[in-house]
């Protein structure tokens, strides 16, 4: 997996003090996309351990509380991604409790993959849907078009553990 930008404090994509990685790769290619630069999937830095280290060492910060972290793109459930996101929101779980994860996708929840899917266990919101220019509404808060949903995907993670 390559990545274009990652941000150590970042306080637009999603709520408070955020770490956010925004990966390489992304087949939608949505018309007025503001990240265009990142849809081919070997574009970008090659996505290293060390930089998921930085990441877990940036969110368990003490001195600059994060509140979580944002992953973003590209898009970080392109199927080439899947696996070193799911290692890395893994890690996040695992090494920083109490944190949260969002992650945006162009593909709505409905049609994920399994491997998808998978990623999703460990995320606390997903913002789904492509980005439709006729739709674009800059008023709105963490997407880009009023066709894109926001996701709290925490309930449907109790709920199945309670199953």
């Amino acid at each position: 997996m390559n990545y274009h930008r990652y941000i150590d404090l970042d306080v637009i994509n999603g709520p408070g003090n955020r770490c956010t990685l925004f990966v390489s790769g992304c087949e939608h290619k949505c018309p007025g996309c503001y990240n265009a630069s990142t849809w081919p999937a070997d574009s970008g830095h090659p996505f290293t351990d060390a930089e998921a280290d930085r990441i877990i060492d940036d969110l368990q910060d003490t001195r600059i509380i994060r509140r979580g972290l944002s992953l973003s793109g590209g898009d970080p459930l392109f199927p080439g991604n899947c696996e070193e996101v799911l290692k890395l929101v893994r890690r996040v779980k695992t090494e920083c409790p109490g944190k949260d994860i969002w992650l945006w996708t162009g593909y709505r929840l409905e049609n994920l993959s399994p491997a998808q899917k998978a990623v999703l266990e460990y995320v606390d919101v997903l913002v789904d849907g492509p980005f439709v220019q006729a739709k674009r509404d800059p008023s709105l808060l963490f997407r880009g078009s009023s066709n894109q949903r926001i996701l709290d995907l925490t309930a449907e993670h109790q709920l199945a553990e309670s199953a």
